[in-house]
């Protein structure tokens, strides 16, 4: 496994932007940006911070999660149109959402979608992963030239992205990009030491990895990521909490901190352009 074996990634670090997820509320954060101008707003600031991906949860106009087809449609031809950043949808939704449903997030035409490798446990509710979904999920989107971002929550999502790989080969553009979330109640520890682990068990398929820290565990993860060559998600998805007493006011001062911190450690942010190379994306970009 290298995480340096695409154009651009050897010196430079992927920031994917999580900007709003599907479990907080704009009730109890105003700032989450939930509705499509602040979803434009937000990616716009983000791509001009260093982010060259984001991926997107959607909201309706009561600020609820959905999957509703014309949000995720307005959404990613809305940021097709006014960003050049990798647009990934989840397929995640909410942990309430029926699979069946999920699938559809594919006929919104993103460049990527994320495919999480198994069921976990998720706070007081379960993230539900089987087999069968996630092998339709996986066909359907190298049929749909959609790439998807393989999220593991835990070192049996490891193995299980062996065996999609085994059973089904190389997604569409040849690259296997992995984003390790951590930290999630129920999954992985958002420890320096558990994710090298889980690095250490990466097929040699995987060209690049990204990993995650979820609320406390957001600043040691990225650093760990960072010295090992892996790359970043930030966002109000996942922390919330800027320092001690501080919130998160944008989502931009987050992928400020992550570009800093990239620099400081010699691989400064990637472009998007080296972003598509990384990822293997097809290019459905309108500007």
């Amino acid at each position: 496994m290298s995480s340096t074996s695409s154009a651009g990634s050897a010196a430079s670090t992927l920031i994917t932007v999580a900007p709003t997820g599907a479990e907080l509320s704009k009730e109890d954060f105003p700032q989450l940006p939930t509705t499509l101008e602040e979803l434009v707003e937000t990616a716009t600031a983000c791509e001009a911070a260093g982010a060259a991906m984001i991926h997107l949860h959607i909201r309706d106009t009561d600020h609820r999660p959905t999957l509703d087809h014309g949000y995720l449609k307005a959404a990613v031809d809305a940021l097709r149109e006014q960003t050049s950043l990798v647009v990934q949808l989840s397929t995640g939704g909410s942990v309430h959402d029926p699979l069946e449903q999920r699938l559809t997030v594919l006929d919104a035409e993103p460049d990527s979608c994320s495919l999480t490798c198994g069921t976990t446990n998720f706070g007081d509710d379960v993230f539900l992963n089987p087999w069968g979904f996630m092998s339709d999920l996986y066909v359907q989107a190298q049929e749909r030239e959609v790439v998807p971002e393989f999220e593991l929550f835990d070192l049996g999502h490891v193995h299980a992205l062996r065996r999609l790989i085994d059973t089904h080969g190389l997604p569409f553009g040849g690259k296997v990009h992995v984003d390790f979330v951590t930290n999630v109640p129920g999954g992985m520890p958002g420890s320096p030491a558990a994710l090298m682990a889980a690095v250490q068990l990466l097929p040699p398929e995987v060209t690049s990895w990204a990993a995650t820290g979820i609320g406390r565990a957001h600043l040691p993860v990225m650093a760990a990521a960072l010295s090992a060559g892996g790359h970043l998600r930030v966002g109000m998805e996942d922390n919330v909490v800027f320092a001690r007493g501080q919130q998160v006011q944008h989502n931009r001062e987050l992928v400020e901190r992550a570009a800093h911190l990239a620099q400081v450690m010699q691989r400064p942010t990637m472009s998007t352009d080296d972003a598509r190379a990384l990822l293997g994306v097809k290019d459905r970009r309108t500007r």
